[in-house]
């Protein structure tokens, strides 16, 4: 599988998994629990800041940032024809600040590191006859799959523009279903072979 994460090391890459998904936690709730400019300028400009600073490492989510920046200018334009823009720029801002720190996780921390995490955290839930191991392999399978989606649809999107000049918009849809389908498919055959029913 396809992944996001980037080789070429940077000050986030030293930082603990386990903490950047605290702040990410965090900090992602706390944006919907205010509408005030004042404070979701500064945190969205943060995070600009933060994501900037990763330098060569967001090369390849450049993609991402275009569908994100669609994204927000989008939900700002169909708040404004419903007559309330600010929410749409509040709106925005929230969705700019959280998308940009997960894709900074998922461009500086590796796929096991989220792993090991993940069964720390659900580590308590053994007294109650949880499969902690299982359990946090779901998390991360369901993290890694939504990264995968972004990378095929970009591998998918760059050659269809080779060999016809342009974007392949929806005609992508069919063939990235069936990949999708055939990855997840893959990963099941292997789970059971190592795993067992």
């Amino acid at each position: 599988m396809g992944s996001l994460y980037s080789e070429h090391h940077t000050w986030l890459h030293s930082v603990p998994a386990g903490l950047k998904l605290w702040v990410l936690a965090l900090v992602g709730a706390g944006l919907f629990f205010t509408d005030r400019l004042e404070v979701l300028l500064p945190c969205t400009l943060l995070c600009l800041g933060m994501f900037a600073s990763l330098g060569r490492a967001i090369a390849g989510a450049r993609k991402l940032l275009v569908a994100l920046a669609v994204s927000c200018a989008l939900v700002v334009v169909f708040h404004a024809v419903m007559q309330h823009p600010m929410l749409g720029v509040t709106s925005a801002m929230r969705l700019l600040s959280t998308a940009l720190m997960g894709v900074a996780l998922t461009l500086t921390t590796r796929y096991t590191a989220l792993l090991d995490v993940f069964e720390r955290w659900l580590w308590p839930l053994r007294s109650l006859g949880v499969r902690v191991d299982r359990l946090a392999l779901m998390l991360a399978l369901m993290l890694r799959f939504v990264e995968h989606f972004f990378v095929l649809w970009q591998r998918l999107d760059d050659a269809h523009r080779v060999r016809t000049g342009r974007s392949g918009g929806w005609r992508l849809l069919a063939p990235l279903t069936i990949q999708m389908l055939q990855a997840a498919n893959r990963v099941a055959d292997t789970l059971e072979l190592r795993l067992g029913k």
